[in-house]
């Protein structure tokens, strides 16, 4: 009987640019980067593939693509779960006559049936299909929790063998193991606990995460096996951001991971959007955080500034990312990060210093409006940072508690977001004596947690600078954007 183990990526279904229709092309070139990075098997057609928004037919092909494409390299576990047990059954018949190994079936969804009716729907399908069954409990998706006496029930049934719990519950897959090891294998689905869920005695995992770096989660996975568990704990809290991001964008942020490391795989389907469950703020996290494991490469981008010899940069290149990057007298940007009265919102100048930006410098520190006075960025007394760097105030500056959160958290958060972008490339060093920013710096008047002010300007300026050296959002972008975009605090009552 088969038995479900090591780093098994929940796959995405890639779709064409218009999202119309499955790309066969780009799902098989997926399958092959998984196999190539040393995946255990292969999970179509799940809650990261977007199944509830495929039709029948297309899930059966997808499916159908993947094992084909596996080629008996690795084993395909095919997502056949549906809410009706009738449709559940006939997608896991065909999973079984494609090839599949196994079937993952998740817990009936909408209507919320009673203990009794899901018994009956894994019965059903476990005893109408002979194909190893492996159980799918995602409660913070379906709305039913599967319950660990359930399980332990369920487990009489010959064929299921395995369960995937997402839950992200410890306690709860701990009361499985205790109960039904080693019968059924128990895999976890949660990016974010993965380590303690190996450590509690999972025996791998089927992870949206796993799309993109399924290469890092088995490094976890080996450490762990050898018993190196610091190494294990290292690499674990290394992805450890992206994970969180990922568990709350699902496959938008999988799909956004997977196209900026160069593995195209489309868009989402609607009601999903991109800046929706991914923000845009959370996409440019994910970035650098793809940068820092080495998904996303350096490569030269040719930066022409005015009456300058062209230079080279290596920047953190994806798709969105010009060749030449020129046109430096004067550059936009803007981002808008966090949450509650600890928001931070940056406008951002940028340009050389004998432009329209060297102008604005010279008039907003000759002069300050009350309220709004400047102050060039500092990282210690009498240690400017550069490119020069002004800070303005959005909001008036009324009492001296409001001004030690501007002139304190946020001007030194902005100073390093400006050495970190010197440092990674987006700001050129050679050229950091020719270029003036200026920053707009929003800090609500009722703000009171200095930490997370730092944190959410240093974020927002780092954005802000990236977008404006690489000209984001385009007119395409904007375009595209126009109809579902909302202003930031609209629903804040």
């Amino acid at each position: 009987m088969f038995k479900p183990k090591g780093v098994m990526p929940a796959l995405v279904t890639p779709f064409t640019d218009n999202g119309k229709k499955v790309d066969e092309g780009r799902l098989r070139n997926l399958v092959d980067y998984a196999v190539e990075k040393g995946s255990a098997g292969l999970v179509p057609c799940g809650t990261t593939g977007e199944f509830q928004n495929l039709s029948i037919n297309e899930r059966k092909k997808v499916i159908e693509i993947v094992i084909d494409q596996a080629n008996g390299k690795i084993p395909v576990v095919a997502a056949t779960g549906h809410s009706s047990t009738d449709i559940a059954i006939e997608m896991t018949k065909h999973a079984k006559n494609a090839g599949a190994e196994a079937a993952l079936v998740v817990t009936p969804y909408y209507h919320k049936p009673t203990n009794r009716g899901i018994f009956e729907h894994f019965r059903c399908i476990a005893e109408g299909v002979d194909l190893p069954i492996v159980l799918y409990n995602i409660p913070q998706v379906t709305g039913v929790n599967l319950p660990w006496q359930m399980v332990e029930d369920l487990q009489d049934i010959d064929n299921i063998i395995g369960m995937k719990d997402s839950s992200g519950n410890i306690g709860h897959m701990m009361a499985i193991l205790e109960k039904t090891k080693p019968k059924i294998s128990l895999l976890c689905g949660h990016d974010e606990v993965v380590l303690p869920a190996l450590a509690a005695g999972c025996t791998g995992m089927i992870l949206a995460s796993a799309n993109f770096m399924p290469d890092i989660w088995l490094k976890i996975f080996k450490s762990f096996k050898k018993g190196d568990l610091k190494k294990a704990q290292e690499l674990q809290f290394k992805i450890q951001k992206m994970c969180r991001i990922i568990v709350n964008s699902g496959p938008v942020g999988t799909k956004a991971a997977l196209n900026m490391i160069g593995i195209e795989s489309g868009k989402v389907r609607l009601p999903l959007t991109y800046g929706g469950e991914l923000s845009y703020e959370d996409a440019e996290e994910l970035r650098i955080e793809l940068e820092k494991v080495g998904k996303i490469k350096y490569k030269p981008v040719k930066i022409e500034v005015e009456m300058k010899k062209p230079l080279k940069e290596r920047f953190g290149v994806v798709g969105i990312t010009p060749e030449i990057v020129k046109d430096f007298k004067i550059k936009f940007g803007e981002a808008f990060v966090g949450q509650g009265v600890e928001i931070a919102h940056i406008d951002l100048l940028l340009g050389i210093k004998d432009g329209p930006v060297g102008e604005a410098f010279a008039k907003a520190k000759a002069n300050p409006a009350p309220g709004h006075e400047p102050l060039i960025a500092i990282l210690e007394p009498n240690l400017t940072v550069k490119p020069l760097t002004l800070i303005v105030p959005t909001v008036t500056v009324k009492s001296m508690r409001q001004a030690s959160m501007v002139y304190g958290p946020a001007q030194t958060a902005v100073a390093k977001a400006v050495i970190d972008s010197v440092k990674d490339g987006f700001l050129p060093k050679k050229l950091a004596d020719e270029f003036i920013l200026i920053a707009n710096v929003f800090v609500h008047p009722a703000a009171v947690d200095r930490k997370r002010i730092y944190i959410n300007n240093f974020k927002a300026m780092r954005h802000a600078i990236r977008k404006a050296v690489e000209g984001r959002p385009t007119i395409d972008d904007l375009l595209e954007n126009k109809e579902r975009s909302k202003h930031p605090l609209k629903y804040t009552p």
